[in-house]
């Protein structure tokens, strides 16, 4: 079984909040929900480059696959 990950998705929102899209997954990855939601403001702070009245982050969690080899230049966060 692969170990779990968590992500963070970044979504575009209309200006109440709502209609809100998936338009890109954050470069770094998360051992724990809670070490994703501590680097939202980091996270938003990075992605102010999108044309949205309102940004929103999403932690999800996924698997990592087995052959899935992490980069030494990527970003493991907790």
């Amino acid at each position: 079984m692969e170990p779990l990950i968590y992500v963070m998705a970044i979504l575009g929102c209309g200006d109440a909040g709502t209609g809100c899209a998936q338009q890109r997954i954050a470069t770094p990855i998360y051992r724990s929900a809670a070490h994703c939601r501590a680097d939202a403001g980091n996270v938003l702070l990075a992605n102010t480059d999108l044309d949205f009245p309102m940004i929103k982050v999403d932690c999800r969690k996924t698997r990592k696959p087995a052959s899935y080899q992490m980069k030494a230049d990527t970003p493991y966060s907790g």
